[in-house]
């Protein structure tokens, strides 16, 4: 049997998410009709978190998963100013890259983290796991999250098969929810 599997609804999203060629959740969302939750028309730009600048290969000597230049990560059902109720459904967008498992090394390939109130993060690390860095490492695309009534701002970063960033980095836009 093969090391990892994919149930037939993962493999139904993964092959749905890669035929997916733009990304912009926004026109991803009108084109398909999933916007979740309503919009806030007056929501400003989320600020980019500070990220460090990303680099081939890293002091220990790591060589870092290189991504190609077209790949694009994104939310399928969320946009900047997105006015929700938890639990709080995240549909996480790729295209240009598949989905893989943690500790699976292919090419072309890697797993979802998902950014939680999070300014600053080490492109050249592999990413912490906690309440705020979220590791999807079983190749899931989606997660239903609980999250208190407020602001928060939501950013997808894709990691190789030991959850360090690719080169370059393959990260969606950083977008402020607004939980009801």
């Amino acid at each position: 049997m093969s090391p990892f599997r994919l149930t037939l609804a993962s493999t139904v999203a993964v092959i749905a998410l890669a035929g997916c060629s733009h990304g912009m959740q926004h026109d991803h969302a009108a084109m398909h009709g999933t916007m979740h939750g309503a919009m806030d028309p007056n929501a400003a730009a989320t600020a980019p978190a500070k990220v460090t600048a990303s680099t081939p290969v890293l002091a220990s000597g790591y060589k870092k998963v290189e991504s190609p230049a077209a790949a694009k990560l994104y939310f399928v059902n969320l946009s900047n100013g997105s006015v929700v109720s938890s639990p709080v459904k995240v549909v996480f967008g790729l295209s240009g890259m598949g989905v893989a498992p943690a500790g699976i090394e292919k090419a072309g390939t890697g797993h979802h983290h998902l950014l939680v109130n999070v300014n600053e993060w080490d492109a050249n690390a592999p990413l912490p796991a906690n309440e705020n860095f979220r590791h999807f490492g079983a190749g899931q695309t989606e997660v239903s999250l609980d999250l208190k009534p407020g602001q928060h701002t939501l950013q997808l970063v894709l990691g190789d098969q030991n959850h360090i960033p690719h080169h370059p980095v393959v990260m969606s836009e950083r977008i402020t929810i607004t939980v009801k």
